[in-house]
């Protein structure tokens, strides 16, 4: 694919589960079946000579592997390079650049687990792949022929599905290991009711907590308090809707559960470090 063509085509996956140029399968909203994850998307491109993306808020997990050196991935305080040594996987909810327009072998999925990372989990994932793992990714680079896109479907997916497989297993991640129905629960609740007038105190009555030990729990559970948790959920839609509506940033702040635009336009740069006008302009369609 041309230079002109790849760039014109790769949305890069910011907002969506789908970069335009992989092969897509379930959209984010999905829950994991017994395999604990969703595949989203599996894509190669033997010369990916565009990405460059500023300000990627992901909402699900990056599987990347090249096969030559030349992209890396740029966080707040350091960066990561993408080489040939390593498999880098990336939690959602990071906040990145990616960067690199030398022309590499690029392979990556889009993925979401049912499981919840540790905390203390070292981020990006960066996993020495071993010739098991090479194997699978070498039998779905062959599906694809030098192509952008591949039409066995089914092939990739089952593949990718055993490659996920074996990576989520290694003992290098860390996963949460307290089981919380009741707090899978309840973050469930307020990711689904995020625009309204939540409070912290009614939700953890309704959970049969008090107050302070709800907090404990669910910040132990999430790696973050549950207002944190909150303002998470509620700028990940106002991304969503900054990039792919034409609504003003008032009615997004309102449809998103925001008292005022100022105030979400803070929450929104503390996050992000970016403020919404500008991630649009990033982002948005032309």
């Amino acid at each position: 694919m041309s230079f002109f063509n790849l760039r014109k085509r790769n949305l890069g996956c910011v907002n969506s589960p789908f970069s335009g140029v992989g092969t897509e399968f379930f959209p984010l909203g999905i829950l994991p079946d017994h395999s604990g994850f969703t595949l989203h998307e599996t894509g190669y491109l033997p010369r990916n000579n565009w990405w460059n993306f500023l300000q990627v808020l992901s909402p699900f997990w990056r599987f990347y592997y090249n096969f030559d050196n030349g992209h890396k991935v740029v966080f707040r305080d350091f960066e990561a390079e993408l080489t040939p040594e390593h498999i880098m996987l990336i939690p959602d909810h990071q906040l990145f650049d990616s960067v690199g327009t030398n022309p590499v072998p690029h392979f990556w999925m889009a993925f979401s687990p049912s499981r919840r990372i540790n905390v203390r989990q070292k981020i990006p994932i960066l996993l020495r792949p071993d010739p098991c793992e090479m194997e699978i990714i070498r039998k779905i680079v062959d599906l694809y022929n030098n192509r952008a896109e591949c039409s066995d479907r089914k092939r990739v997916f089952s593949l990718s599905v055993a490659l996920l497989s074996v990576v989520l297993s290694r003992p290098e991640i860390k996963w949460q290991k307290e089981d919380s129905p009741r707090m899978e629960t309840v973050s469930r609740f307020i990711e689904n009711n995020y625009a309204s007038a939540l409070s912290i105190r009614d939700t953890a009555k309704n959970a049969g907590m008090s107050h302070g030990a709800f907090i404990k729990t669910f910040k132990r559970y999430q790696g973050v308090t549950p207002v944190r948790f909150l303002m998470q959920t509620r700028i990940r839609q106002v991304a969503d809707l900054l990039a792919n509506t034409d609504l003003t940033i008032d009615e997004i702040a309102e449809r998103t559960g925001f008292p005022n635009r100022a105030y979400m336009s803070r929450v929104f740069k503390k996050i992000t470090s970016i403020p919404p006008a500008q991630f649009r302009n990033i982002h948005a369609p032309s």
